[in-house]
């Protein structure tokens, strides 16, 4: 198949480029570089430079390409930022992917896939969070993510256009870029790779659920296949605190480092995990690398890329 994957030069999408360029698809990759690294990108995949909030470039380009499947990842994704700067969060997640449907609907496409968030996407429920619970999110970041799916489920309804929605826990691995707010793994592995002491925002009691992104590459592959609709949450319904995270990266350097303390973010929650049963029954996906060994993947690239 032909699969156009926006923000594929980004650390999440460029590993799901490689699994589709693996099973011999064609990609075509739609990237502005504002994050993503022209590096990532699969050299089997071609690159379009190009940012979805220019409607007109994005109807020229699917008008142009044809591709059969749309995977969604290009988005603002800062929590903090998008507290600050609403519109510009409003601009990227919402506008960006009605630029895209509406271009889509003229082809038309047989799918869309869209990365959006659990972790951001509840409020503060109890957890392990599942898909039949209200949708409440806490940031700007969340709810332009919630009117990012909302939207699909119009062109779905509208003109028939296949969905699937996959909502993503703290999603860590090799590539992340650790210069956000985003990727504690990455923050803290590139801080104790360079010598230099991490700062944990808050007391470091805040939880959250890892899934490495291997796992979520495996999930973007099951859902071409899948003839479902509607949102999946892809977690590993395991909570871990910000503290245990910087033990088990610091062990992992074989170091033994006392972080900083700082102050917390705007528009974060206390906890958040998520409940991946729908996954597994609908989609046939579960986890399968543990945290633990998912950090020393990640300590190690950080290794060999120092």
């Amino acid at each position: 198949m032909k699969i156009l994957v926006t923000g594929g030069a980004g650390f999440i999408a460029s590993h799901v480029v490689d699994r589709y360029c693996a099973l011999g698809h064609e990609v075509v990759v739609l990237d502005n570089l504002s994050t993503g690294r022209e590096e990532f990108v699969n050299p089997q995949a071609r690159l379009i430079t190009a940012d979805i909030t220019d409607a007109v470039r994005m109807l020229e380009i699917l008008a142009t390409e044809q591709p059969e499947i749309i995977n969604h990842h290009a988005a603002h994704i800062q929590v903090g930022n998008s507290v600050k700067h609403p519109q510009f969060d409003a601009e990227n997640n919402i506008i960006g992917v009605l630029n895209i449907m509406e271009a889509a609907r003229e082809i038309p496409i047989k799918k869309i896939i869209m990365a959006s968030t659990g972790g951001a996407m509840y409020g503060n429920k109890q957890t392990p969070f599942t898909e039949e619970m209200k949708e409440e999110p806490l940031s700007p970041y969340g709810v332009s993510k919630r009117a990012g799916e909302l939207y699909l489920n119009y062109y779905f309804e509208q003109y028939g256009i296949p969905y699937i929605v996959l909502r993503y826990s703290n999603v860590f691995g090799p590539r992340q870029n650790p210069h956000g707010e985003s990727g504690v793994v990455a923050i803290f592995s590139e801080m104790l790779a360079a010598g230099k002491t991490p700062t944990i925002n808050g007391d470091g009691t805040h939880t959250r659920d890892y899934v490495y992104i291997d796992d979520v590459a495996e999930a973007n592959v099951l859902a071409l296949e899948s003839t479902e609709i509607g949102a999946f949450n892809i977690g590993t319904a395991t909570e871990i605190s910000s503290n245990e995270v910087f033990e088990q990266v610091a062990n992992a350097f074989g170091l033994q480092v006392t972080p900083e303390h700082g102050p917390e973010r705007p528009g974060e929650q206390v906890t958040s995990s998520l409940d991946a049963t729908k996954a597994k029954e609908k989609l046939g996906w579960m986890p399968s690398v543990q945290f633990a060994e998912g950090v020393e993947r990640v300590v190690a690239w950080y290794q060999h890329a120092k």
